[in-house]
């Protein structure tokens, strides 16, 4: 089975079958994103919340400007716009600084763009584990859209 591993800032689309793979989510956040009509899948592994307009070089670095940029490609190989749906996976809080809890909590703010952008490009969230201050690795099978989430001492979770 083709398993394709996705770093951070990188994204890949598998049509039919094979495996779209995230390893070590900290407070970054996988993106799956799947047409099940078309067994159509496409991940996006992002590291911030927001490009704020400064840094274009790289988009799917970015949870704003990733999940439109992988909903397009989607869509060029096929996928139907009413079919896609979401499932996310990350965001943890993996450093704690006395006092600056809010300011410092990346997880909790990409998890939180993450959200606000699928809201706004209208693809419904059907599953999530995210949160937490631990890692987690997220495994995307194309054929079924099934979603296993792994986490170290807490298992296996599937969406």
């Amino acid at each position: 089975m083709n398993r394709v591993v996705v770093g951070i800032g990188e994204w890949s689309i598998l049509k039919l079958n094979g495996v779209l793979v995230c390893l070590g989510l900290g407070s970054c956040v996988g993106i799956a994103l799947y047409d099940a009509n078309k067994k159509i899948g496409g991940l996006v592994h992002v590291l911030l919340p927001a490009s704020q307009n400064n840094d274009n070089s790289n988009p799917t670095k970015f949870a704003d400007t990733g999940i439109p940029f992988l909903l397009d490609e989607m869509l060029r190989l096929g996928a139907n716009r009413q079919s896609i749906i979401a499932k996310i996976a990350g965001g943890s809080q993996m450093f704690n600084i006395r006092g600056r809890e809010d300011k410092m909590n990346i997880g909790l703010r990409n998890v939180e763009v993450v959200k606000d952008t699928l809201k706004k490009l209208e693809v419904p969230l059907l599953g999530e584990d995210t949160g937490g201050s631990f890692g987690r690795t997220m495994e995307f099978f194309v054929s079924n859209g099934i979603v296993k989430v792994k986490t170290i001492g807490r298992g296996e979770r599937e969406l």
